[in-house]
């Protein structure tokens, strides 16, 4: 199982391998946010050919017998969950930061690609292996990639973009921005012109932000 201090310990982990390894792990960069948003590259964005089942999804990729859906819950939840059988988390304390609400029941949450499987599909991932939209789809490496949210705001959400959806709780925006563009970035995935200008606009209101992302491998 993936909790928030193994995660912690990983990422230190990978931090002391450019020292360790004779090849040099991909160093984590970190940019202001407007920096960050104008590294994104811009292209077109087309929907042809898209099929959620193109992301094999909630899959055990370590073999613990948690399921990527229950890995983000423990790692997530705010007290020691409760987990029956193999691995089900059946209780906890989740706080889901898109608009401001506390669950104890795992059922009211959908685990949230921050950046929507076909919104991937849009942006560069038509063009990936299977292997490959797999692992974005099951991304534990990074805290930003996927979210436990309430439910609502996940299908209110849907597959939008930040030029036509945004958090309810405003107070959230920023912390989207931020996740959205170091999820773009990880996987080197590009945006469309009023993405790009929605995420401009945000980051002038959001000065001591900063985006932080180690690119997928």
């Amino acid at each position: 199982m993936i909790t928030k201090t193994m995660r912690g310990l990983a990422a230190a982990a990978i931090a002391l391998l450019p020292l360790l390894a004779a090849t040099p792990a991909q160093a984590v960069e970190a940019l202001p946010l407007a920096d960050a948003v104008r590294q994104l590259p811009l292209a077109d964005e087309s929907r042809e050919g898209y099929q959620r089942t193109s992301f094999r999804h909630w899959v055990d990729a370590d073999r613990d017998r948690c399921n990527t859906r229950m890995e983000v819950l423990i790692a997530e939840s705010r007290v020691e969950p409760t987990i029956e059988g193999a691995c089900k988390v059946t209780g906890g304390e989740w706080f889901s930061y898109y608009d401001g609400f506390t669950l104890t029941e795992p059922g009211g949450l959908d685990i949230d690609h921050l950046v929507p499987l076909a919104e991937a599909w849009d942006s560069g991932a038509s063009a990936w292996s299977a292997d490959r939209r797999e692992a974005y789809a099951n991304d534990l490496d990074a805290e930003r990639s996927l979210v436990a949210v309430t439910a609502r705001s996940n299908r209110s959400k849907s597959d939008q973009d930040p030029a036509t959806w945004l958090p309810p709780l405003a107070d959230a925006r920023c912390t989207y921005a931020t996740d959205w563009v170091a999820t773009k970035l990880r996987w080197n995935l590009t945006v469309d012109q009023a993405e790009a200008d929605a995420l401009a606009v945000l980051a002038e209101g959001c000065g001591q932000e900063s985006v932080e992302f180690e690119p997928a491998s």
